[in-house]
């Protein structure tokens, strides 16, 4: 079953998105981070944001939390306020 990593965050402003859309652009994922797909929500009014990644299975989690949680806090969208750690219930796309 996939899983998710749901991150919340204060203080990320417009700035902080663009730059971060540049560097994911430019970089892509790192290796250490084997998530099938990250997705990013951003509430520029209130200045908020959820980190949402996708794993395939609790393995590539391990690695991915365990990287994710060594990050500078300079690397972050801003301030982390809450880790949560979800089974995908139901995933539809496109």
């Amino acid at each position: 079953m996939a899983l998710a990593r749901v991150v919340s965050f204060n203080g990320v402003d417009n700035d902080r998105i663009e730059a971060l859309r540049q560097e994911i652009g430019e970089g892509g994922r790192p290796d250490e981070i084997p998530a099938s797909e990250i997705l990013i929500l951003h509430d520029p009014d209130a200045e908020e944001s959820l980190a949402i990644l996708f794993f395939e299975n609790d393995d590539d989690y391990r690695r991915g939390d365990a990287a994710l949680n060594a990050m500078p806090s300079d690397d972050t969208p801003g301030s982390r306020t809450s880790v949560r750690k979800y089974d995908v219930a139901i995933r539809m796309t496109g």
